[in-house]
C-alpha cells in the first residue's frame, strides 16, 4: 500500500517537474504535513529541480530528502541574483530540514544606533525592527569596544533611555545627570544641544561605524581650518582633539592598500558537518568589516554553493554595495554589475590570503571549544586524519606498534603497544622474548614475533588491528609485509622512522614506500610520536629487565643452599653482585649469617 502511495506521489511530482520554467528562480519541497523540508535557487528550475527525479541518488541525505518530498513549490524571478536572495530569505523564513543551519544568529552583538529623536548608540545582541540601524554583529568584541570608545571620547551622546521628545523637553521633564557634569554628554535632555547638532554627529557616526574614517577625518580637518581662520581657537582646538583621536584609530586598524575601496572579501573552510566563511570589506585602503560565521550542513552541498549562500548572508546583513567580489575559486554565479575576481598574485592575492588566515583560525577555535565539550570528538578527528593520510578504508580505531631491543644479539626482546581510540590499551600491551634468532638480526625478530602474535589473534578469533605501525624504516615494513603474507593476512602497515637526534621525523607508508608529509607539532604528529615513544619505553624496560635478571641469576641463583629471600637481603644491603664479590665474609654475615656468608663467598670466587 505504502509503495503504491509512493508511486503515485512521485508520478505527481514528475508532473510538477515537466512543467515547470526554463527560467531563474527558487523551489522549495514540502513533506506530508505540509511543511517546508528544502529550500533550494537555480539558473534553471526545469534542469535543476529534475535532476533530483530522474536518477538513482546513493544511500545518504539526498535519498532520504527526496523520499520525504510529496509536493514542489516555486517562484520565478528575473536573474539569478534574486534567486540567491530569495534563497535565503526563505531559509531565514521556514528554517527547513535538510537546508544548510546559520549558527551565528544572536551569537554576537552589534552596534545598534536607535531610531529616536536624540539616537542613542550601544551595543545589543537583539535586533528589533523598528527603523533603528544596525552595524555588526562583532565576532571580535574588542574591536566592537574600540569602536564604541572611540565614538564616545569624538562625541557627547546621551546614555539615559529617558523618550526625549520636543514636547517633553519643552515641558521641562527632566534634570542634567552626572554624565553631563563629567562632560560626556551636552545636555540635550534640558534644550542645552540641539536637535540638529546631535543629528550631525550621529551621521559622523554612522560613517565611523561603516568603515568610513577617511571621510570623518577630511571633515573634521575642513572645519577645524574655518574655525581657526574665524579666530575661533578654543572652537578649533576641540575638532583638533576629535581629529586626532580618529587619526589614532585610523593608524592602528587593518591597513591594506589606498588603491582597494569598497571591494568584499570571501573565503570557505570545510569540515565533515560545518562550513566557516570569513567575510571583509575594504573601503578607504582598510578593512572595516570583519566577520567568520558557520554554515551547519543537512545536505551534500558544495563549496561553491555554500558560498554563494554566505555571499548573499553577508552583503545583505551589511548592506554591501560593493562591485567586486574577491573569491578562493571560479563561482558559477552571476550577479547584476558585480565583478567576481580570483587572484593569483599581487594585493588582491594578499587579501584572499588574510581572509583565509582568519576562517582557518575560527574553525580551530570552535574546534577546540567542541572538543573540549566533547573530548571524543577530538580523537575521532585524529583518526580522521591518518584515515584521510594513509587512503585506509576504515578508521584506524585499533593501531598496534611494534619494536625490537638487544644488545649485540643478547637478551633479544620484542614489544607490542595497542593503541585503541587514539589511546595506550596497556591491558593488551604483550612482551615477546626472541626464540628463533640468534645474534644480532632486527629483521629476523621483527618477523618472527608477527607471524608469533597473529598467527595466535586468527587461531583464538581476536580482533586484528586496522593498522600496523613499526618502530624503523623501510626495512622493518618489509618483514612485517612477509610476515602477514605467509599468514594469508592483510593490514595496512607504516613505519615511523626517527631523525639523528632520535625525534620522530617522518611517517613512510605503502608499498613502494612513500613519505606522508605531516607538520610537526600537530595533534596528529603528537599522537605517533606518542606511539613510537612508548613502544620505544616499553621494548628498552623490557630488555633491561631481563638483562638484569640474567645477570642476577648467572651470579646468586645458581648458588645451592642460598634461596630468594637471602639473594634479596643481600641485593637490598649491597646493591650489585659486583659488590657482592668485593665484600669480607665478615660483611656478609652481618646480613645473612657466618655459614651462607661462607658459601656466597666461595661460590663467587670460584666462578670467577
Amino acid at each position: 500500500m505504502v509503495d503504491v502511495i509512493r508511486k503515485q506521489d512521485m508520478s505527481y511530482l514528475k508532473g510538477i517537474v515537466s512543467n515547470l520554467p526554463e527560467k531563474p528562480g527558487v523551489y522549495q519541497y514540502l513533506s506530508a504535513e505540509g511543511v517546508v523540508i528544502y529550500v533550494g535557487k537555480a539558473k534553471n528550475l526545469k534542469r535543476r529541480v529534475a535532476s533530483y527525479f530522474n536518477r538513482t541518488h546513493e544511500p545518504g541525505k539526498t535519498r532520504v530528502l527526496v523520499s520525504k518530498i510529496v509536493d514542489i513549490r516555486y517562484i520565478v524571478v528575473n536573474t539569478e541574483e534574486d534567486a540567491l536572495l530569495l534563497e535565503n530569505n526563505l531559509i531565514k523564513k521556514y528554517k527547513p530540514r535538510y537546508n544548510v543551519l546559520l549558527k551565528d544568529d544572536k551569537t554576537y552583538p552589534s552596534i545598534c544606533v536607535q531610531n529616536e529623536y536624540f539616537p542613542r548608540v550601544f551595543s545589543t545582541r537583539k535586533i528589533i525592527r523598528n527603523g533603528s540601524t544596525y552595524f555588526g554583529p562583532y565576532s571580535h568584541l574588542p574591536s566592537m569596544y574600540a569602536v564604541l570608545d572611540l565614538v564616545r571620547q569624538l562625541y557627547p551622546l546621551r546614555t539615559c533611555k529617558h523618550n526625549l521628545s520636543p514636547e517633553n523637553i519643552s515641558e521641562g521633564k527632566f534634570k542634567l545627570c552626572l554624565e553631563y557634569h563629567i562632560k560626556r554628554c551636552a545636555g540635550p535632555c534640558v534644550g542645552l544641544q540641539s536637535s540638529t547638532d546631535y543629528l550631525e554627529n550621529i551621521a559622523q557616526i554612522r560613517e565611523i561605524l561603516k568603515g568610513n574614517t577617511k571621510e570623518v577625518s577630511k571633515l573634521l580637518l575642513l572645519k577645524m581650518e574655518a574655525l581657526a581662520l574665524e579666530m575661533r581657537f578654543e572652537e578649533a582646538q576641540k575638532v583638533k582633539e576629535r581629529y586626532m583621536l580618529i587619526e589614532n584609530y585610523r593608524s592602528k586598524s587593518e591597513v591594506v592598500s589606498t588603491i582597494f575601496h569598497n571591494v568584499d572579501v570571501f573565503s570557505i573552510e570545510e569540515d565533515e558537518g560545518s562550513a566557516f566563511i570569513n567575510y571583509l570589506h575594504i573601503a578607504n585602503g582598510g578593512i572595516n568589516q570583519a566577520f567568520t560565521f558557520e554554515y551547519k550542513k543537512r545536505m551534500d552541498e558544495s563549496k561553491e554553493e555554500l558560498l554563494a549562500l554566505g555571499i548573499a548572508e553577508m552583503r545583505e546583513r551589511y548592506k554591501s554595495d560593493s562591485r567586486e567580489i574577491i573569491v578562493p575559486f571560479e563561482m558559477d554565479l552571476e550577479l547584476n554589475g558585480i565583478i567576481f575576481t580570483v587572484p593569483q598574485r599581487g594585493d588582491k592575492k594578499k587579501l584572499l590570503n588574510l581572509s583565509r588566515l582568519n576562517v582557518k583560525q575560527y574553525k580551530a577555535d570552535r574546534m577546540k571549544q567542541s572538543e573540549k565539550l566533547n573530548p571524543e570528538q577530538r580523537t575521532v578527528r585524529l583518526l580522521k586524519e591518518i584515515q584521510e593520510e594513509l587512503h585506509l578504508d576504515r578508521l584506524p580505531h585499533q593501531i598496534e606498534c611494534f619494536d625490537n631491543s638487544n644488545i649485540s644479539g643478547s637478551d633479544a626482546v620484542a614489544a607490542c603497544v595497542v593503541f585503541k581510540q587514539g589511546k595506550p590499551s596497556k591491558k593488551d600491551y604483550r612482551k615477546y622474548i626472541i626464540k628463533t634468532v640468534e645474534g644480532p638480526d632486527d629483521y629476523a625478530s621483527m618477523k618472527e614475533v608477527v607471524i608469533r602474535r597473529y598467527k595466535r589473534a586468527l587461531e583464538e578469533e581476536t580482533p586484528l588491528p586496522d593498522l600496523i605501525l613499526t618502530d624503523g624504516g623501510k626495512g622493518q615494513m618489509t618483514v612485517v609485509k612477509e610476515a602477514l603474507d605467509e599468514l594469508g593476512i592483510s593490514i595496512p602497515i607504516g613505519g615511523l622512522a626517527k631523525d639523528r637526534k632520535h625525534r620522530t621525523s617522518e611517517l613512510l607508508f605503502g608499498f613502494p614506500q612513500q613519505t606522508i608529509g605531516i607538520k610537526q607539532g600537530t595533534p596528529l604528529f603528537r599522537l605517533l610520536e606518542q606511539i613510537q615513544n612508548e613502544v620505544h619505553r616499553f621494548a628498552i624496560t623490557f630488555h633491561r629487565d631481563k638483562r638484569s635478571k640474567r645477570q642476577t641469576e648467572s651470579a646468586l641463583d645458581k648458588i645451592k643452599g642460598i634461596g630468594e629471600k637471602t639473594k634479596t637481603l643481600l641485593l637490598q644491603e649491597f646493591k650489585s653482585v659486583k659488590r657482592i664479590k668485593e665484600a669480607s665474609i665478615e660483611e656478609l654475615a652481618t646480613k645473612i649469617g657466618q655459614s651462607k656468608a661462607k658459601i656466597v663467598k666461595e661460590s663467587l670466587n670460584s666462578e670467577q
